[in-house]
């Protein structure tokens, strides 16, 4: 399907969202940002095959894809202008026809404990129970406490809440930034230090998907733009993007910038979980997209010579 590249702007900007919690928070941040900006803006609520897959992990059903998939339709086929996504839950390589146009000021990038019993992950009982799917947590978590026992852990936000609360876990792993979008923050017992549980590539950034050519909203959605965030992002998903990062890789990747100084740190996990963890970080100067993913490949070369594979 050839995605649409009508070029004047129309009267009202269509948001393709999905309908959780969360990403409607998202969505509904963007529209009212647009709309202060003198734009009508509507919202297309749509489910995704990852809304609806909920028994089984994402490494093992097609991976992050499975959330954006749905709302890249609505965009080629020009029922939507614009697609509100979580970077970390966007793939590396984007489809043919299709582009990120923006990535918005980012929230807290890192990892939250949350538990109704325990205030720390150390504070658990030998052999307690953890959960979440994410295979970057798992490994992580695996090289802080080996004796947890780690179960799958699926839904949107709200339904993971649920099930700790129902007592299936004795805590959950979930990003800081959907807590705190939600006005969740109470429900975050420790966040995690990022040299204890490095962060996935993009985590707690908004980045916004349009059809390639669409130079109308590329100009639209300018003033959204956070450099700062984006290059960091950059280099993220570069390191993510050269290593074949996927659901299905224990991998993460959290930059940070200070005046015109990116730093990069990475960890590769064995998914089987027979080779130790693998780390490695870099620190150059970047002013441009480009610096920022010649950053990551070095940064890849280190965990590759390291044993990443």
């Amino acid at each position: 399907m050839k995605p649409s590249t009508s070029s004047p702007l129309k009267r009202s900007i269509v948001i393709a969202t999905r309908e959780s919690r969360l990403a409607m928070w998202q969505a509904k941040h963007v529209q009212a940002i647009l709309q202060a900006q003198g734009h009508a803006v509507e919202l297309l609520g749509m489910t995704t095959q990852g809304d609806q897959i909920l028994d089984r992990s994402l490494s093992k059903v097609g991976g992050k894809g499975l959330f954006v998939k749905e709302l890249e339709v609505a965009l080629a086929e020009g029922r939507a202008d614009i697609a509100v996504h979580s970077l970390k839950d966007v793939p590396m390589d984007m489809p043919e026809g299709f582009e990120l146009a923006c990535v918005m000021v980012r929230e807290d990038p890192r990892d939250a404990w949350v538990s109704s019993q325990y205030a720390t992950l150390m504070d658990l009982p030998l052999g307690a129970v953890v959960g979440t799917s994410s295979l970057r947590r798992t490994v992580l978590l695996k090289a802080l406490r080996p004796d947890l026992k780690i179960e799958p852990l699926r839904g949107n936000l709200d339904t993971r809440l649920r099930k700790l609360d129902e007592g299936q876990y004795a805590g959950i792993v979930l990003a800081a930034a959907g807590l705190k979008r939600l006005e969740l923050s109470d429900r975050i017992r420790h966040i995690f230090d990022t040299e204890h549980m490095l962060p996935a590539a993009g985590q707690g950034a908004l980045g916004i998907e349009i059809c390639t050519g669409r130079a109308d909203l590329v100009e639209a959605l300018r003033p959204l733009v956070h450099t700062t965030s984006w290059l960091a992002v950059a280099a993220e998903r570069a390191v993510s993007r050269a290593m074949g990062g996927s659901c299905s890789m224990p991998l993460a990747a959290h930059a940070t910038l200070h005046h015109d100084v990116l730093t990069l740190r990475a960890a590769w996990g064995d998914p089987d979980g027979t080779a130790p963890l693998v780390t490695a970080a870099i620190s150059g100067a970047v002013s441009s997209l480009a610096d920022a993913e010649a950053l990551g490949l070095s940064v890849v070369a280190d965990l590759k010579r390291g044993g990443a594979r």
